[in-house]
């Protein structure tokens, strides 16, 4: 078999193929439900010694 540029291609194409499959089953999977629904709420959680040094060093300014 001789290896040139469309095998390399070929070959490139299964290895993202490949990737993004065990992407999507990894992100998928039930064992990391908890990590990511505990990582969607960060956002929402506030720390209120961050946001009140937040809001008093704007009010300085």
């Amino acid at each position: 078999m001789e290896f040139d540029i469309n095998t390399g291609r070929a070959l490139v194409t299964l290895m993202g193929l490949i990737t993004f499959v065990g992407f999507v089953v990894w992100v998928y999977s039930k064992k990391n439900s908890a990590d990511f629904d505990e990582a969607a709420k960060l956002p929402f959680d506030e720390d209120d010694e961050d946001s009140s040094d937040n809001r008093e060093g704007s009010k300085n300014e």
